[in-house]
Parts: C-alpha cells; sequence; structure tokens
C-alpha cells in the first residue's frame, strides 16, 4: 500500500491526490480502493447555499456533512466508509477547498469516540424540501491548525435555554435554508409577532421568546412570543389554513416540553379561523388569538 506523503498544509491539484491514492475524483468523500485511505473534500462556501456546511465546532472536532443530494441521507457508501473507517483499517485524509481545482490538505482525522455523528436539517440541493443529513464529528490525529470556517452552534450535550428579544429576528426556517426568500405568510407573521408583542408590552406584560437547544442538536428552536406576565407561550401564523394550525401545535407541544414551569399555550393568528380549526385547538388544551378590528379576541377563559 502506498505511504502517506502529503504534509499538512500544503495545496496541490485534486487530480494529483486521486492520481496517486486513489479514490473517486467527484463529490466529497472518496474510499480509496488502493490505498488504505478515505480521502474527504469540504468546500464550506457552497455548502452554506443549502442550509448546512462543515467547520470547526466548539468541540475541537471537524463536522463534516455527509453525502447524498436527494432525500435523507443514509448510512450507505460514502458514509458508511467513514463510520467503519477504524474497523476497516483505514485512514481519514480530509482537503479543503476543491471548486477551481486546488485543494489543501487539513491532516488525517478519526470520528469522536464518544459522539462520532448527529443528524441536522437541510434542504435538498437545488433549494429542495428539507431531508435529514448526517454530520460527522472528525477529530484530528495530530493537533492540526483549527484555521477556516468556524461553525457557529456546536451540537450541546445538555439542554440550553435562554431567554431573548422578541425584535431578534432569528427563525428556525433561516437556520435551516438560509437562501431561501421568506413565504407572504412567513412576512405576515413577522408583522403579526411584532404587533402583538407591542400590545402585550401596552397592558404593561414582560414579553420575551426563547431559544431553545435541544441535546445533540446543530440549530436552536426559536419561540415567536413568551408572555412571562401571564406564563404564556405563543405560536403566531401568517395563515389560518388547516396546515398552518396543525404546525403551530406541533411547534408548541415541542417548545414546552424544554420549558420549566410548563406554560400555557396559545396560537395567535390574522383573523378568526374556521369553527373546526378552533375546536382543534381547544380539544388540545391550545387557545387562539386573532386580531378584530383594533383588538384581539382570544378562546382563552382569561380572555373574557
Amino acid at each position: 500500500m502506498q505511504d502517506w506523503k502529503i504534509d499538512i498544509g500544503r495545496q496541490l491539484k485534486r487530480v494529483e491526490v486521486h492520481e496517486t491514492y486513489g479514490g473517486r475524483r467527484q463529490g466529497g468523500i472518496g474510499p480509496s480502493r488502493v490505498t488504505d485511505n478515505v480521502l474527504l473534500f469540504t468546500d464550506p462556501s457552497k455548502g452554506h447555499k443549502h442550509g448546512y456546511f462543515d467547520g470547526w465546532g466548539n468541540d475541537g472536532c471537524y463536522h463534516y456533512a455527509g453525502e447524498g443530494q436527494l432525500g435523507d441521507q443514509k448510512m450507505t457508501q460514502g458514509n458508511l466508509a467513514i463510520r467503519n473507517h477504524e474497523v476497516d483499517g483505514r485512514a481519514l485524509r480530509l482537503f479543503r477547498g476543491v471548486a477551481s481545482g486546488i485543494c489543501e490538505y487539513m491532516g488525517e482525522f478519526v470520528l469522536d469516540a464518544d459522539r462520532p455523528w448527529y443528524l441536522t436539517d437541510a434542504p435538498e440541493t437545488g433549494d429542495g424540501p428539507i431531508r435529514s443529513v448526517i454530520m460527522f464529528r472528525l477529530r484530528p490525529v495530530h493537533a492540526a491548525p483549527t484555521v477556516g470556517v468556524q461553525l457557529p452552534n456546536t451540537p450541546p450535550v445538555a439542554l440550553a435555554v435562554d431567554e431573548v428579544d422578541v425584535e431578534q429576528h432569528h427563525t428556525e426556517r433561516a437556520l435551516v435554508d438560509p437562501s431561501r426568500e421568506p413565504y407572504e405568510a412567513e412576512r405576515r407573521e413577522a408583522v403579526l409577532v411584532r404587533d402583538y408583542a407591542e400590545y402585550l408590552r401596552l397592558q404593561g406584560h414582560d414579553v420575551v421568546r426563547h431559544r431553545i437547544t435541544p441535546p445533540g442538536e446543530l440549530k436552536p428552536l426559536y419561540t415567536d412570543i413568551f408572555d412571562r406576565t401571564a406564563g404564556l407561550l405563543i405560536e403566531a401564523k401568517g395563515s389560518i389554513t388547516r396546515e398552518a394550525i396543525r404546525m403551530a401545535l406541533g411547534q408548541l407541544l415541542d417548545y414546552r416540553r424544554h420549558l420549566e414551569p410548563r406554560p400555557a399555550l396559545a396560537v395567535l393568528v390574522p383573523s378568526r379561523p374556521r369553527q373546526d380549526l378552533i375546536d382543534l385547538c381547544v380539544d388540545a388544551g391550545i387557545a387562539v388569538i386573532w386580531l378584530d378590528g383594533d383588538t384581539y379576541q382570544s378562546t382563552a377563559p382569561w380572555s373574557e
């Protein structure tokens, strides 16, 4: 088998790497048939456009997205070669920057022993539907310089919950798919949140929102409004369709399980939904709040 002779930091043409060490000449993951290596290539500038990207985390690992551009990624082919690299006796060799054909060797890596990989959400290539993506934690064998892209978030081991201003316009959709323009319903939702938060403040209420990062999750969850005065968690939707109401109910249940003490729940919408959807919310123990002229109506007992 071929000995490894590329020093960390060396820049060379990708084709030269393959001529010497084998591996697929296209794509990000190239298991070699002629040497004991799995060649990995990363180009974060491309990944950013699709809602996920490779980069250094604050855990000292390089977080590397698996292969598979359509549908949920599966632990097959190149992804399986990474997961099984130690069992197969293969070294993981990481290179950065392949768009121009020139790449830089970042060193040899191994999968992190404690948490080798995790799942996150990202759009398909070409701004397709959201799907599940495998993210590998690659730990450098040698003290490789952690230059290049730094991840803004690294999945925590424990639940992290903090409060942020309602005016911070972070959204879960933007984190998952930052290249997509907001839908009109989302723009209406942002206005609805702003106006209702101001309405509550004028009533003397203390209003914030939560940033929730569950254990092992890369991207935090953001609630819309938390009325601390009333102990009420509110999810806004810019539409009164069944799909929008169902989504709001699911989001509220997802958020509440991470919050202590458990808050009451409400859906905020721009107008009165049809009765069957109000009944759906009431049956789930969730209030509905809607704009009615210059004031707000609600199904909650405290609104009477």
